[in-house]
């Protein structure tokens, strides 16, 4: 009897057995492996600016989590574990929150109303990827 396939175990597209394909696919892994090299230069950079400055802020952690979610979704992109939607939410929400600690108190209320309610939109968004990737 055959079992049946673990979730893990998609079949392999039509287009990697073409030339083009193979091509395609190495530009994606090459462009893949820049984005986590650009990205931890860039928390290299940062945790430097924080060592110089000899204090943390709220908009520097803000921003290593920005830096950490980049590289949650290029781990997801090479496992194939994981919902890679789901990432570019949470980044987008980590962004418009970065947004609101850099702007503070020179922001009108009503623009703090809408980048909040953007959060839960995209948060409610999130749940909803989630829910649909594990059924």
């Amino acid at each position: 009897m055959n079992a049946p396939p673990s979730p893990d175990s998609r079949p392999e597209p039509v287009l990697t057995k073409s030339t083009a394909g193979r091509a395609f696919k190495l530009i994606e892994q090459g462009l893949l492996m820049l984005a986590a090299i650009m990205t931890l230069v860039a928390a290299g950079a940062e945790v430097w600016s924080v060592y110089q400055r000899g204090s943390i802020v709220l908009a520097d952690i803000l921003l290593m989590f920005l830096y950490t979610e980049v590289i949650a979704m290029i781990a997801v992109f090479y496992t194939g574990k994981g919902s890679s939607f789901v990432f570019p939410i949470f980044i987008a929400i980590t962004a418009i929150a970065r947004l609101i600690v850099l702007q503070g108190k020179d922001m009108q209320a009503e623009n703090v109303v809408y980048e909040a309610s953007a959060i839960l939109l995209l948060a409610f968004a999130a749940l909803v990827m989630g829910k649909v990737r594990s059924d």
